[in-house]
């Protein structure tokens, strides 16, 4: 059996939601790990390794734009005193990635494995 049809995780691309910032009434978009995400309040996000323990509660400033009551405030670069506050679930690590090196007519082959260190937080509020 093939081992991609036993992994609980789909692939990178498939788990992350899209969404739709036109049925949604105050988001945030927010530089969280090195990536730009749109937070919504009440949701949950998987991001890069934050290195918090899960409890944790975290503070995020980076605040590239915050839509609220239909007005859209856009930062240069940030937005001033915006925030989104947010509570980490858990740290855990991503489906294993598999690379695979070989110089042909050379046997030589070598293959190995890459799992990443990931973060999942709940956003608590986005305060202006």
């Amino acid at each position: 059996m093939d081992a991609a049809m036993n992994d609980p995780l789909p692939p990178a691309a498939a788990r992350v939601e899209s969404v739709s910032t036109s049925d949604v009434k105050e988001y945030a978009i927010v530089d969280v790990g090195g990536m730009q995400q749109i937070l919504v309040e009440g949701r949950f996000y998987t991001c890069n390794s934050l290195g918090v323990e899960p409890g944790t509660k975290i503070k995020f400033e980076r605040v590239l734009a915050v839509k609220r009551e239909g007005e859209l405030n856009v930062g240069k670069p940030y937005v001033e005193g915006a925030t989104v506050d947010a509570t980490v679930l858990e740290e855990f690590r991503g489906p294993k990635t598999i690379v695979y090196k070989m110089a042909p007519k050379k046997h030589t082959r070598k293959k190995t494995g890459h799992r990443q260190e990931l973060t999942k937080f709940l956003v608590n509020s986005i305060d202006m």
